[in-house]
């Protein structure tokens, strides 16, 4: 009975998971209530709060139970091994597009968090998280690029930080254009060329570090005298 009981309660979270994905996708998050996810997974508004604390509770869980391809883009970098760094870093993403473009659940996530939700007020505390994993994720990836400079594919004096946030910048730009209308056009055919075009950047002109100026020996200070 006690596993009938957990197993029910689990199909119970998953219908509500289900229905909040659909709600929001149509609605956005902030227009939508709890008692509307209720209504539409068929259960009762007590039903939500016995799973999910709030709304901003229920957003996270249908967030975190897709799998989102610049997390595993950041899983994969920090494992990637490789004779050419940046063919391991082109590798990884255009993985990371063609895993949006193949997975039906993070592409209606990824909707909902590019164009159906605003971060702020009651799921404020949604983006500092999101903010954390991100830059957790960064460190990562920076870690690849770091090993194409140390392998002489990027000049020595790269700034690997500002690569990064190009990189993110580039791709989450992508993925945020392709949700909003995706047969503008072919995301998983065409992302192989898309990454080519950044690396090829990336290679050819990366961002640099600023050079400090050399400080003016005492000598040099000296005034000139006739």
């Amino acid at each position: 009975m006690a596993r009938r009981t957990r197993e029910a309660a689990a199909a119970t979270r998953e219908q509500l998971l289900d229905a909040a994905e659909r709600v929001f996708r149509d609605r956005g998050v902030t227009r939508t209530s709890l008692a509307e996810v209720a209504a539409e997974a068929g259960v009762t508004r007590g039903a939500v709060y016995w799973h999910f604390r709030d709304k901003a509770d229920l957003f996270a869980a249908m967030c975190q139970r897709a799998t989102s391809p610049m997390d595993t883009l950041a899983e994969q970098a920090s494992e990637a091994t490789g004779d050419s760094p940046i063919g391991t870093l082109r590798a990884l993403c255009v993985d990371a597009l063609a895993h949006l473009t193949g997975d039906p659940r993070t592409q209606a996530v990824f909707e909902i968090m590019f164009h159906r939700s605003e971060l702020a007020g009651e799921l404020a505390c949604i983006a500092e998280r999101h903010d954390r994993d991100c830059r957790q994720a960064r460190a990562r990836v920076e870690s690849v690029i770091a090993r194409a400079v140390a392998a002489g594919e990027l000049p020595r004096d790269t700034d690997t930080a500002l690569a990064v946030e190009a990189l993110y910048a580039y791709l989450t730009g992508l993925m945020h254009g392709w949700t909003l209308d995706p047969s503008s056009f072919d995301l998983r055919a065409c992302a192989p060329a898309l990454v080519d075009t950044f690396i090829a950047g990336l290679v050819a002109n990366p961002p640099r570090v600023p050079q400090v100026p050399r400080a003016a020996s005492r000598r040099d200070r000296l005034p000139v005298t006739g």
